[in-house]
């Protein structure tokens, strides 16, 4: 029988660097006492441990909002773990959120829900949440919980364009930088009104974005903001993020980004993780900047209000 269910997909970000570091038989146990720890937090929010892959547990709530809340209390108390541990067991969790209707069989669930929570899972950053419009519209005003919108798309094995969105989980981000649930999604604004302005320069071509415009994609793919057609370059390579009055590199690609700020001898590397632009710089995609024919593109940042330390 089909139900609607929210599938949740929570996995271990950077595990495989972890076997490196610490070797097969500490990180497996390391590993396996994070995982139990994701699959005990499902269950003390209502939630149901269908089973555990490896690294990544598969979850299923009754309802949205219940999903919404166990994840963000769980990444809260995950950060105050990682706090305590030390730096080579430090391991990031990012999770999956779709609602949807779900087939149970013999304890496993099937349907849409189900690959594409395990694809947003992929998708997400170390310590990121996304979720489908339709699990955001059935979470409704979740407790502690706002919303930023990432935009439409493309999602591995849908035809269609997906909206995703961004659940935010730290308790120091302001609901005045994010966007606060509503009745419908399509009235999400964002209510940070500082305007930044942005500008990419790539083999000859410029293109300026403003803070309003954010979420900006970069890659491959012929439906992005900013396309740039190199292989080495993933087709959703990285996306730009207008936050706190500031823009924000998150790379999603599958070999990396860097960062290269103009004054700075070293480059920052980027591996799922994020980096505040500023000033003037460049980034290569793909491949460092000691591969002379590295694909990379310049930018200047005008009108952000961040403040380096």
């Amino acid at each position: 029988m089909n139900v609607l269910s929210t599938v949740v997909f929570a996995d271990i970000s950077g595990s495989t660097s972890l076997y490196e570091t610490l070797g097969n038989e500490r990180a497996t146990e390391a590993v396996t006492q994070v995982t139990q720890w994701i699959g005990d937090s499902f269950e003390s929010h209502g939630g149901r441990v269908v089973k555990k892959l490896g690294d990544g547990v598969l979850g299923i709530f009754g309802d949205a909002s219940s999903a919404v809340t166990a994840m963000t209390t769980m990444l809260r108390q995950h950060q105050v773990r990682l706090n305590r541990w030390p730096q080579p067991l430090r391991m990031d969790i990012r999770v999956g959120v779709a609602s949807g209707e779900v087939v149970d069989v013999d304890g496993d669930c099937y349907g849409d829900a189900v690959n594409v929570a395990s694809r947003l899972c992929e998708r997400a950053g170390p310590a990121e949440i996304w979720a489908t419009e339709t699990a955001v519209l059935l979470a409704g005003a979740a407790p502690d919980a706002w919303y930023r919108k990432l935009g439409m798309m493309e999602i591995r094995g849908k035809a269609e364009l997906l909206m995703l969105y961004q659940v935010e989980w730290r308790e120091n981000e302001a609901p005045d930088s994010l966007t606060m649930q509503a009745a419908l999604v399509s009235s999400f604004a964002p209510a940070d009104s500082i305007l930044g302005q942005i500008q990419f320069s790539w083999h000859g071509v410029d293109m300026s974005f403003v803070s309003t415009d954010a979420p900006v994609h970069v890659g491959r793919a012929t439906d992005v903001q900013l396309c740039i057609n190199d292989p080495r370059v993933s087709r959703l390579h990285a996306r730009i993020d207008w936050r706190n009055s500031g823009f924000v590199l998150t790379d999603m690609s599958s070999f990396g980004t860097w960062v290269r700020f103009d004054g700075s001898i070293s480059p920052v590397r980027l591996r799922r993780d994020t980096c505040i632009l500023h000033g003037t710089g460049q980034i290569a995609l793909g491949v460092s900047f000691n591969e002379p024919s590295a694909p990379v593109i310049n930018f200047r940042v005008q009108g952000s209000s961040v403040h380096l330390g």
